[in-house]
C-alpha cells in the first residue's frame, strides 16, 4: 500500500493500493482517479497502515481509502465498515470523515 498524510487543519490519509496508484477508473457517470499527486507517497506493511490508520483517528483525520487491499486494512483497524464502502468499475473505496 502507498500513504500519503496531507497535513493541514484536518489531515488527510490518502491510501491505495500500490497497483492502482496513477489509474483512472469510470463507470456511467463515476469516475475514479488515483492521482500520483494525491496518493503517491510511502509504501507501507499492513501492520504499519492498521497502526497509522488507528493513530490518525485519534486526530480526527480524514481518510480517502482505494482499492481491496486498502480497505481490507481499514476494516481491520477499524475505521470503517463494509457498509461504508462503494465500487467503481470493480475497485472499491472509501472517504471518511471523522
Amino acid at each position: 500500500m502507498i500513504v500519503n498524510i496531507i497535513r493541514s487543519c484536518r489531515d488527510v490519509v490518502a491510501v491505495c493500493d500500490k497497483e492502482l496508484l496513477g489509474k483512472y477508473f469510470e463507470e456511467g457517470i463515476l469516475q475514479l482517479d488515483v492521482k500520483e499527486s494525491f496518493f503517491g507517497g510511502k509504501e507501507i506493511s499492513v501492520e504499519d497502515a492498521i497502526d497509522l490508520m488507528q493513530d490518525m483517528r485519534k486526530e480526527d483525520a480524514t481518510f480517502n481509502l482505494v482499492g481491496k487491499k486498502t480497505i481490507n486494512t481499514a476494516i481491520q483497524a477499524g475505521i470503517i465498515s463494509s457498509n461504508g464502502v462503494g465500487e467503481i468499475a470493480g475497485i472499491p473505496f472509501a472517504l471518511v470523515l471523522l
